[in-house]
């Protein structure tokens, strides 16, 4: 037993001591490095937005008179042309005004002739001088309040007979009916506004995308540019569009100002509905076979003894760019201000070097790497696109695919005590990036 008790306690420290010795592998310096890989593929910079799809040229079909739909002659998703007959009102109230208001009429003519007859009397009469002049006057004055009743009840039957005719609802345009919101035996009223009865979409194979937009994205927006988007009907499958209209009024969502952007959106398949919900990508920039480094290793923050294995790695202790003249000056060490992004100041070792590769400075960045030797080195390289997670390599000589570049390192802990037990607790690392 005790035998035992003894095998495993060497196999425990055999354990503690070999991965000590692997925590430690790898490392330059103080630290242990952690590589990302240089990669090649397509990369493309879109804003993300989301809208409802809708057809193009949708008209709601309401009713100008009130009523109780006695027939309807179309139902959902129906085909219909234009002027065919959709419903109809009951018109047993509407046909009865129409015979009231001709009624009036017949008496309206029947009461001008009358006093048309007795203006012609009175003016005879007034011309013999057997009336006063204010009779005659009476006389004018009944024979044009009897033509304006005959013309106030023409228009009675005019109207009367147009709200008879809109008790036949037909379709304005030729399209598909897509909305059906009535049953027969339903009354409408239409004393306040036309309710409505149908919807009909003049083409399907035309949809369109009402996305909105932040204001902070708007401005990358521009009408013709090319849109990506998917459905959740469709999860797999992409549909493309194309910017049609940006409108300016702003809608104001949880206190964040956005824009309707339209977006034209084919359907030829005729796979997209009204009412989906559509995720759209606006596609900025699209670069297609190009290198790649994840932007964990442009965010890298090296240690000050990476600056120290860089500078000592060099040819001559002199960075690249400077060619080992400085004027009769000290050599400039490598210091924290070329670490990434632009490159570094500008005339600082790292600056210089990527000045005589050729990189722009602006758009510079420094990536971080092990050399065929195992010590420290730098590539300059121009960036390009970025996704949020990679970022295209432009122009970078030293930079191959499939290189490892640094995007992480984690300094060792500070020795406590000098204490060599292996079993001893130690702090854990630091993670810099």
């Amino acid at each position: 037993m005790k035998k035992t008790l003894i095998i495993v306690a060497i196999a425990v420290i055999a354990v503690v001591v070999a991965w000590q010795l692997l925590a430690r592998g790898g490392s330059a310096g103080d630290g242990q490095y952690e590589f990302v890989e240089v990669t090649r593929g397509d990369i493309e910079n879109v804003i993300s937005s989301t809208g409802t799809l809708s057809a193009v040229g949708t008209v709601e079909v309401g009713t100008q008179v009130s009523g109780r739909l006695s027939q309807l002659f179309a139902d959902f998703n129906d085909n219909v042309k234009k002027g065919q007959v959709l419903a109809l009102i009951d018109t047993t109230f509407l046909a009865g005004s129409v015979k009231d208001a001709r009624a009036n009429l017949m008496k309206a003519d029947s009461q001008l002739s009358l006093v048309a007859t007795q203006y012609e009397r009175s003016r005879d009469l007034f011309e013999r001088g057997m009336v006063s002049e204010a009779d005659f006057e009476d006389a004018e004055a009944q024979l044009a309040s009897a033509r304006a009743s005959v013309l106030s009840a023409q228009a009675s039957l005019d109207r009367a007979k147009t709200n008879l005719d809109y008790a036949v609802i037909r379709s304005p345009i030729s399209g598909t009916v897509i909305e059906r919101s009535v049953e027969p035996g339903q009354t409408v009223a239409a004393s306040l506004s036309a309710p409505v009865l149908f919807i009909i979409a003049e083409d399907l194979a035309k949809m369109e995308i009402h996305a909105l937009v932040d204001e902070s994205d708007i401005g990358q927006v521009e009408v013709d540019q090319d849109v990506r988007f998917t459905v959740d009907a469709y999860y797999e499958k992409e549909f493309w569009g194309k910017v049609r209209q940006i409108r300016l009024q702003p809608q104001t969502v949880s206190n964040i100002v956005n824009y309707t952007v339209i977006v034209e959106a084919p359907n030829d398949e005729g796979l997209l509905l009204p009412g989906m919900t559509a995720t759209a990508d606006f596609l900025l920039e699209h670069r297609e076979d190009v290198l790649l480094v994840p932007n964990a290793a442009l965010r890298l923050v090296p240690t000050m003894d990476m600056f120290r294995q860089l500078r000592e790695s060099m040819p001559g202790g002199q960075p690249p760019g400077n060619g080992g003249d400085t004027g009769g000056r000290a050599p400039s060490a490598v210091g924290s201000s070329a670490t990434h992004g632009p490159g570094g100041q500008s005339g600082s070792p790292m600056a210089a070097m990527m000045a005589a590769m050729g990189i722009d400075e602006k758009n510079g960045a420094l990536l971080w790497h092990l050399n065929e030797d195992g010590k420290l080195a730098v590539a300059p390289i121009e960036t390009g696109v970025t996704d949020g997670a990679r970022t295209e390599i432009v122009k970078g000589p030293r930079v191959t695919e499939a290189m490892k570049i640094i995007s992480a390192v984690v300094e060792a802990p500070e020795d406590q005590g000098g204490s060599n037990n292996p079993l001893a607790a130690r702090p854990f690392g630091r993670r810099r990036r």
